[in-house]
């Protein structure tokens, strides 16, 4: 497993932080999930998406059904990225971001990771 990236995004007082990762086993996807969950303690959130060969998940982790998961796999696809976990941890900032602005700022995040 290989870091290659983060990247950090605030927006009405939530936190997103996207991590990119390089894998080379599935294996490594529950280590590195393990990690960030210890190392980000007061998160409420952590949407991930992963492509490694034929195998493709994706998981909003509690948030509102197509608004975390789907535009990080989203974007690991357009940016041809196999062999690639990218999670994006989120705390809470008190204000409901509703399904839009939630879905825009995962999808912004995510892509920022990446550039």
């Amino acid at each position: 497993m290989n870091l290659i990236n983060s990247s950090t995004l605030e927006i009405k007082k939530s936190k997103f932080i996207a991590f990119l990762y390089k894998i080379d086993s599935l294996d490594e996807i529950n280590i590195i999930l393990e990690n960030l969950k210890k190392e980000h303690k007061k998160a409420k959130h952590f949407p991930y998406a992963y492509i490694f060969n034929t195998y493709i998940k994706k998981t909003d982790d509690k948030e509102p059904s197509g608004t975390a998961g789907m535009p990080i796999l989203e974007t690991l696809e357009r940016n041809k990225l196999n062999s690639h976990l990218l999670v994006v941890v989120r705390y809470f900032g008190g204000i409901k971001l509703g399904v839009g602005l939630l879905l825009r700022s995962y999808l912004k995040c995510a892509n920022s990771v990446i550039k």
